[in-house]
């Protein structure tokens, strides 16, 4: 039976990450309002924001039962200093909390919700990953804000474009950190008696993607 990946985030970074492992998903938006769902845990929180991303796709699916859809949820939250971050209101907020993160550490964690839409079954956890800011001076910050680039993402960083260049390192998957832990995706599929592999393109050589297998 055909394999269809729906991922429920409007994420260029995610989308990409996915590519370049050999995976091309649909995308369909999940317009899920996050400033309604509260918790004090950054785990939790992304967590149920993950499901409630894919839940909403799954809704407004109507899938064939001649091809497995899978649909992906995904949330990302930074845990720094006993706050839950996610995207910063403003530049002015997002240069706060830069002054605050420089030299000092923050977890990155990214909630997972797969959902097999045709077998109504579901597999999620969360990826933790530490990141180690670095020492970044004002000059630095101000720069980096105007970008936009911070605007626009968990936590005020990126660790795959340029605010890469402001991490001293991490402790963990960097996929969690862009947005899509794939270790963690295999895990979930094979709960799902799936592999990853079932949903690679065809890769010519040279790296191209092709055509779907199978």
């Amino acid at each position: 039976m055909p394999l269809r990946l729906v991922l429920a985030s409007a994420s260029p970074a995610r989308r990409k990450l996915l590519h370049a492992a050999g995976i091309e998903p649909d995308v369909l938006v999940s317009g899920v309002d996050e400033s309604q769902v509260v918790s004090e845990s950054a785990e939790e929180l992304c967590l149920e924001l993950a499901r409630l991303k894919a839940q909403a796709v799954v809704g407004r699916l109507r899938p064939s039962p001649d091809e497995r859809t899978l649909v992906l949820g995904c949330d990302s939250l930074l845990a720094f200093d006993g706050e839950i971050l996610g995207k910063p209101a403003d530049a002015a907020d997002a240069v706060g909390r830069w002054e605050r993160m420089r030299g000092r550490s923050g977890v990155l964690h990214t909630g997972h919700c797969l959902i097999d839409v045709v077998h109504e079954s579901r597999a999620e956890a969360v990826a933790s990953t530490t990141v180690r800011f670095a020492d970044v001076s004002d000059d630095e910050i101000a720069a980096y804000v105007a970008t936009g680039e911070p605007l626009a993402v968990a936590g005020a960083f990126t660790i795959d474009g340029l605010g890469g260049a402001f991490l001293d390192g991490i402790d963990g998957d960097p996929g969690t950190v862009v947005g899509l832990s794939l270790p963690l995706l295999r895990k979930l599929l094979a709960e799902l008696d799936l592999q990853i592999t079932d949903l690679w393109t065809k890769i010519a050589p040279g790296g191209q993607s092709v055509e779907p297998l199978g």
